[in-house]
């Protein structure tokens, strides 16, 4: 029988060890973080999925200060003393988030006669500069552009979903709309799209927009183009975001 405590210790402190960015990968958080709980092996039934992992970084990364301090705790508890406790300036906002989903997008090598261009995470970026150089202060947009693959780095079978599943609550309901329609925009500017679904997208408001996100996704498989790197691109929509007096989606 799985010992349910085990795994929930094991899933947040492979969490805040991403968190706090000493880990990179789930595998190894997680195997970092059972040799702090367990003397020996642990039982296949005791690992924490990556998925219940997520979902605890996502509870780091959207909780407010004092709700993030009680989520460390939780981890730190007898095992690691207070020392463990994060201060104020070193939690999280969302974009703290889209670093982590991007950051594992390096790892996605992707098929080279779709994507001559490499690595899902080099895609992204061109995307992302492609849409900057044409909407640079659509901030939804713009998200939409940069993070629409990051679900390729959890469920390739379903990145759209997973991807969406992974950014709740962090981005806006158009953000969302464009990321979850992206590849039937593909199909749309392709003349291959079931009449119906086509006359739902197009009657959307941002039907515009999500046709120039296709044709971006299209456009971003160039081999050397140059490109911001993430802090760089998440920089640019940081300041956009504090410029239009919105600091939270």
């Amino acid at each position: 029988m799985a010992n349910d405590r085990l795994r929930r210790r094991v899933a947040y402190e492979a969490a805040r060890l991403i968190f706090r960015r000493e880990e990179r990968q789930y595998s190894r958080a997680k195997m970092r973080a059972a040799r702090q709980f367990c003397a020996g092996p642990v039982p296949a039934d005791d690992w924490p999925s990556n998925r219940e992992i997520r979902s605890r970084l996502k509870a780091l990364v959207s909780a407010n200060p004092a709700e993030q301090a009680q989520i460390l705790s939780e981890v730190a508890g007898e095992d690691h003393g207070a020392g463990g406790l994060l201060t104020a300036d070193q939690l999280m906002d969302r974009f703290r988030l889209f670093e982590l989903l991007l950051a594992a997008l390096e790892q996605v090598l992707q098929s080279p006669e779709d994507h001559p261009e490499g690595d899902a995470l080099y895609h992204s970026l061109q995307v992302f500069e492609l849409g900057r150089q044409t909407l640079p202060y659509d901030e939804e947009f713009l998200l939409a552009a940069l993070l629409h693959d990051v679900g390729k780095a959890i469920d390739p079978r379903d990145h759209v979903a997973a991807g969406l599943q992974a950014l709740e609550g962090a981005i806006t309901p158009r953000t969302a709309w464009l990321i979850e329609h992206h590849l039937e925009a593909l199909a749309l500017g392709e003349s291959t799209l079931g009449l119906r679904l086509r006359r739902r997208l197009e009657q959307s408001e941002s039907c515009d927009e999500l046709r120039l996100l296709a044709d971006c996704d299209r456009r971003g498989r160039m081999v050397g183009m140059r490109v911001p790197d993430v802090p760089e691109a998440l920089a640019y929509l940081r300041d956009l975001s504090e410029a239009c007096g919105d600091g939270e989606e």
